[in-house]
């Protein structure tokens, strides 16, 4: 996420734009948007996705930046400082599936203990077939690898202060996590052939196979960082940039056609990262229509994103339970209950849990830096 005092409007409205994409693409849940309007689904996968580049790129850049400024970085400062911003929602969700079995939006939940440290990615057999989904889908990746991946890359390329663009040492470095990501999700793909229809569980959830995308941002970041003058060029053809990210995330659509062929799961993915990339590169500097325009609402929505991530298929769930039968056919109406009740709940989730914890990180942080600091003050 963006620093206090650093948002950019042009990322909001990406970040804005991929959470309510998902919640759409969930709708599933509740049997679709209705007739006419599955179009506004089908791909919204492809917000996940988006969010990856934007990890990669603002969790990247908080590595760099440091690093650039000559200020020491531990591991443990770093994932404490993610833990803040991303445990505590994660576990008062974690604690209402427990307790309320109800809220559940599909049977079955592995233990709780998985779930504790972010760490798992992998169901267990208590959905309604071998391997099926089960809720704790909230935990989607494992965050605790997202992080150490993003420390990695990002320490990489700061290790050599900005000679790791060009030195013929580390051109390679790029190409060797995206290589390994389309070895894995071919390989995957062939054995889902052989073993069973399982694409859910060996290719979309895996997080070795989506690294290309949290890759992407980093390197977004480190151009960003250790080449200000290209970033400046870039920034300068932004309109352009922007009319070609949307065509490569287009022609990712193309090669997703079939969900779960061959084509997309090879060619796809690093495709869909590059595209996302793009969009990401112009939304975080003025030089395109994104990165210029503040649409009303999509800040909140940015800030919030986490929490409605977290609590919207539950909320489908419960609106479905309680009102369902009430709402089947009323279209904007049923669409405006559930849209409503979503924010609701996001909006408590954010407010009661995550942005308390930010406070205290930040009061922490300050308390930190007031302690490095004292030696400085004190005469010698």
């Amino acid at each position: 996420m963006n620093e206090p005092g650093t948002r950019m409007c042009g990322l909001d409205l990406l970040r804005a734009i991929a959470v309510v994409w998902v919640m759409l693409f969930h709708s599933y849940l509740i049997g679709g948007l209705g007739e006419g309007w599955e179009w506004l689904s089908r791909y919204g996968w492809m917000g996940v996705d988006l969010f990856f580049v934007l990890s990669g790129f603002l969790i990247g850049s908080q590595v760099l930046q440091r690093l650039t400024d000559g200020r020491p970085m531990s591991f443990g400062d770093f994932y404490l400082r993610r833990a803040f911003r991303i445990l505590p929602a994660f576990w008062t969700m974690l604690a209402l599936y427990c307790v309320f079995p109800q809220i559940r939006e599909a049977p079955g939940l592995e233990p709780a203990w998985k779930f504790l440290p972010s760490s798992s990615t992998w169901p267990s057999t208590t959905g309604p077939t071998p391997r099926s989904p089960t809720p704790g889908r909230c935990a989607w990746k494992s965050i605790s690898t997202l992080c150490s991946r993003c420390w990695r890359w990002a320490q990489a390329a700061g290790s050599g202060r900005g000679r790791c663009c060009c030195s013929s040492q580390a051109r390679w470095r790029p190409a060797s996590p995206c290589a390994a990501a389309c070895g894995c999700t071919t390989t995957a793909w062939i054995r889902t052939c052989s073993c069973g229809p399982w694409f859910v569980e060996d290719i979309y959830y895996p997080t070795w196979n989506r690294l290309d995308g949290l890759l992407a941002g980093v390197v977004l970041t480190s151009v960003r960082v250790f080449r200000p003058q290209a970033w400046s060029v870039l920034q300068r053809r932004g309109n352009g940039l922007l009319l070609l990210g949307l065509a490569i995330v287009a022609a990712a659509m193309w090669l997703f056609a079939d969900r779960v062929g061959l084509l997309g799961n090879t060619l796809g993915w690093p495709v869909l990262s590059l595209g996302m990339a793009l969009l990401v590169l112009v939304a975080a500097g003025p030089g395109s229509v994104i990165g210029r325009v503040v649409v009303p609402g999509a800040g909140w929505l940015a800030g919030a994103s986490y929490s409605l991530y977290l609590s919207h298929k539950a909320v489908f769930h419960l609106v479905d339970t309680h009102a369902g039968a009430l709402l089947e056919g009323r279209g904007l109406q049923a669409f405006a209950v559930y849209a409503l009740a979503t924010l609701l709940a996001g909006a408590a989730l954010h407010y009661a849990v995550e942005r308390p914890f930010l406070h205290v990180r930040v009061r922490l942080q300050k308390r930190a830096a007031g302690r490095t600091a004292l030696p400085a003050q004190t005469p010698a």
